[in-house]
């Protein structure tokens, strides 16, 4: 019936699995097991992922990240024997993850770049002309399902409808704020405040704010490069990063989101493996003495992390919780009022309803779809 606790624990276990696959993939491919955990337990415990697993419809992130994970063990089992099975099992769990959810079209490049690290079987010294004519070929069957992939989900999306039309969204407006999104899912991760169910399209983005934030990005890519050599985890998370969210960035504009916290369920992976393994490295570099302070960080940290979690799981209680707390922290959230009030109709609650699409109407009178709830409202009451 209309229970929703058994799809609840299904999206939990689904988790909890790929916080262990987590885990033993970075275990196995690098040796070090403490650095792995710290790395599973930041997937597996951070408030931005509350999203992906509190809502049932976001399986899909579940259990396409299952197989993505599924797909590099067997691929490292593939690079370790050059075992015809394992090449097919890294193809078959890389089709059911593009069945699940079609971010997964960039994980032929992931698994480009964990061919650099952990699984070293490339380093800058052997050159260019042996990456693409060794490393790239085997992976064409696998650029050639992404290629499909991408053609079915955009002719999918338009056909219903949820591609925005390019004229409503300008390209301009879309590559600032995508280049922004970059940055704001960064700072969600080091400061996960203020995280909502619907975050509307900004107004006012400028062009000199996408140049600064495009040429900030493009600085720490450098960096990242210039240090790979001695740090090759660096450039490799930072790029997984920036690489699996080109999906879901906003460059082909899907829905009324400027971002989305479900959309960060596989992209921080990378970042959580920069700071797993970046912050031991200073530490120990820099300051040898003060090496024992790492694991009683990386407890506090866990540890904050499950507060947070539990405090953002609970605005997930129904749907007039989740937007009115969506109304609260996102300042002109005019998407979330209009779908508070939609809610608080279906309740019959219509004073505050009408309160909330006054609300909605103040931010944004040109909204057409506010009019329409409105007039069912109206509906509802006999009018």
């Amino acid at each position: 019936g209309l229970n929703p606790s058994g799809h609840h624990l299904a999206n939990v276990v689904l988790h909890l699995a790929n916080t262990l696959l987590l885990f033993l993939l970075l275990r196995q491919a690098t040796g070090y097991p403490w650095r792995s955990l710290f790395a599973a337990a930041l997937f597996g415990l951070h408030p931005l992922h509350v999203e992906s697993v509190a809502w049932v419809v976001e399986r899909k992130d579940l259990l396409s990240t299952l197989f993505m994970l599924l797909t590099m063990q067997a691929y490292g089992r593939y690079a370790s024997s050059r075992s015809a099975t394992a090449y097919c099992a890294t193809l078959l769990f890389f089709i059911l993850g593009l069945m699940a959810k079609p971010m997964l079209v960039t994980l032929p490049f992931v698994l480009l770049l964990w061919d650099i690290w952990p699984l070293q079987r490339w380093q800058p010294g052997n050159g260019i002309k042996e990456f693409f004519f060794r490393l790239v070929p085997e992976k064409i069957p696998l650029f050639l399902l992404t290629i499909a992939s991408c053609i079915v989900t955009y002719l999918a999306q338009h056909q219903g409808g949820a591609v925005a039309i390019t004229d409503a969204v300008p390209l301009s407006f879309r590559i600032t704020n995508a280049l922004l999104s970059y940055w704001r899912y960064i700072g969600g991760m080091f400061w996960p405040a203020s995280l909502a169910i619907i975050y509307p399209l900004p107004v006012g983005l400028s062009m000199l704010q996408g140049l600064l934030t495009g040429t900030a990005l493009v600085v720490v890519s450098a960096v990242c490069i210039r240090l790979g050599k001695g740090s090759p985890y660096l450039p490799v998370g930072w790029f997984w990063f920036l690489g699996t969210l080109v999906p879901v960035i906003g460059l082909v504009q899907v829905g009324q989101q400027a971002m989305a916290d479900r959309y960060t369920y596989i992209p921080l992976i990378g970042l959580f493996i920069v700071i797993s393994w970046g912050f031991p490295h200073l530490v120990k570099r820099y300051s040898p003495r003060h090496a024992a302070v790492i694991p009683f960080a990386a407890v506090t940290v866990v540890t904050v992390l499950a507060i947070l979690t539990w405090h953002q799981t609970g605005h997930w209680k129904n749907s007039i919780t989740l937007f009115t707390h969506a109304t609260q922290v996102v300042p002109g959230n005019h998407i979330a009022y209009r779908i508070l009030g939609s809610e608080l109709v279906q309740q019959r609650h219509f004073e505050e309803a009408e309160r909330a699409f006054t609300e909605a109407l103040r931010i944004r009178p040109d909204d057409a779809q506010i009019y329409v709830e409105m007039g069912l409202m109206a509906v509802r009451q006999g009018d």
